[in-house]
């Protein structure tokens, strides 16, 4: 504001001082065009009466700069330095400073004279004491009141920025409060009002909220995987307790060693689980190429045949033309698993699982589907999730990871898994908008994009 001020004010300073200086130089063309020819060339005005009517001062020059001759308001001494006479033509000064005030001020006009004679010059002198005046005026004046729009200017600044920045400091203070330990809290944001610190707001409330929900998830996370590890590692310290009650055999020892052996492998089956859920994406490589989602389908149907024969008549693959997908075949093949898994740990049998494309040839699907007793709806929602399994489920092998495993492999090759059964289904992913074909059975899908 002070700089603004300042600028203004010279602006006006310079455009009044303009105004002042023509009207001067207007009344010093007048009299020269009057004096000039009165001067002869022995430097003496001819008639000074005349001169002296046009109510200015004027003086007579020789070339060194001495007065021959003068009158008016002009003194007998030189009102212009040698060194301020011009060679040829006219200029303009001020003779006597504004501030402080001087005795005699006048504004001067030294004109050369090409009559040859003594006289060099003529010297035109006008008195400054009421431009001055004026000039002295406007500046106390603007002083003042720029001194006051300053004052009020900065009083008034210094209301808005504390209304501007209320706001923050209530922000500051509610999150000094959620630094502290204070959960679940958010900003007060006054919804009236739609500027740069009330939309900050709505985005750190929204940046809270999924704070808490991470966090909620995260405490939750633990809470499921020490109560799925609490099982294990329970039955390993009794069966080593059991182990030591009394003297056993090489053979014992070995019976032991192998059941210890099974939890061991159980244990470091949910370890590796859990680390691959954990991966964010940006630490997972794209998949890249192409593969065959009917091969892949049938070569781990076959791989579980061959190694449970007694069960593979449970289990057949729907005939297909080959798909291919924008996934790497190790994912497929970890997908498929996990659902055939899934369905023949919790389904019953037949498991089928089908191959075919779908939506105009735009993606492919992958369903499996058993004739087990399904999942209401509540739970369909949520299985997904780590560690989540129905009620009757959890007496059977497994940690509640495969699903989501699945979901995790399927959303990072930017698919969709969903799940349906009895008129309802659940998706995740990129949504495609078509519907699940209903047949009474439970039914697991993933959809993908065609290579």
């Amino acid at each position: 504001m002070l700089l603004l001020l300042v600028v203004a004010g010279g602006f006006v300073y310079w455009r009044v001082q303009y105004a002042l200086d023509r009207g001067l130089d207007t009344e010093i063309s007048a009299a020269r065009g009057v004096i000039t020819p009165l001067v002869d060339a022995a430097g003496t005005v001819t008639s000074a009466a005349a001169a002296d009517a046009t109510g200015t001062g004027w003086q007579v020059l020789d070339a060194g700069g001495a007065v021959l001759d003068s009158g008016g308001p002009a003194p007998d001494r030189p009102l212009v330095r040698r060194t301020s006479l011009p060679t040829i033509g006219s200029s303009t000064l001020d003779v006597g400073s504004l501030l402080p005030v001087a005795d005699a001020p006048f504004r001067v006009e030294v004109a050369a004279l090409d009559d040859e004679g003594e006289a060099a010059y003529l010297v035109i002198a006008v008195r400054r004491d009421h431009r001055d005046e004026a000039l002295r005026e406007l500046l106390l004046q603007m002083s003042l009141a720029g001194l006051g729009a300053l004052v009020v200017a900065s009083l008034v600044g210094d209301q808005l920025a504390r209304m501007a920045l209320r706001p923050v400091e209530r922000y500051r203070r509610r999150a000094a409060e959620i630094a502290a330990g204070s959960s679940h809290l958010r900003l007060d944001v006054d919804d009236e009002r739609d500027d740069e610190v009330t939309r900050l707001g709505h985005t750190l409330n929204e940046m809270l909220a999924a704070l808490d929900e991470s966090l909620d998830r995260e405490r939750q996370f633990v809470g499921d995987a020490s109560h799925e590890l609490r099982t294990p590692l329970t039955l390993l310290q009794s069966r080593i307790q059991l182990a030591r009650r009394r003297e056993r055999s090489v053979a014992e020892h070995e019976a032991v060693l192998a059941e210890l052996a099974v939890d061991v492998t159980r244990l470091a089956d949910l370890a590796e689980r859990l680390l691959e859920l954990d991966r964010e994406p940006a630490d997972v490589a794209p998949p890249e190429g192409v593969s065959d989602l009917t091969a892949v389908a049938r070569g781990e149907v076959t791989r579980w045949q061959a190694a449970h024969p007694d069960r593979a008549a449970g289990v057949d693959v729907a005939t297909s033309d080959p798909v291919e997908v924008r996934a790497d075949r190790q994912s497929l093949e970890r997908i498929v698993t996990n659902l055939l898994a899934n369905a023949l740990a919790h389904g019953a049998p037949p498991v089928r699982v089908g191959v075919r494309r779908q939506g105009q040839g735009s993606y492919a699907v992958l369903s499996v589907s058993d004739a087990g007793p399904g999942l209401p709806p509540d739970l369909l929602a949520q299985v997904t999730r780590r560690f989540s399994r129905a009620p009757e489920a959890r007496s059977r092998p497994g940690a509640g990871l495969g699903l989501s495993l699945v979901e995790h492999l399927v959303v990072r090759s930017g698919g969709e898994l969903r799940l349906c059964f009895d008129g309802h289904h659940v998706s995740t992913g990129t949504a495609t908008g078509e519907a699940c074909d209903h047949d009474g059975r439970m039914t697991v899908s993933v959809l993908l994009s065609l290579g």
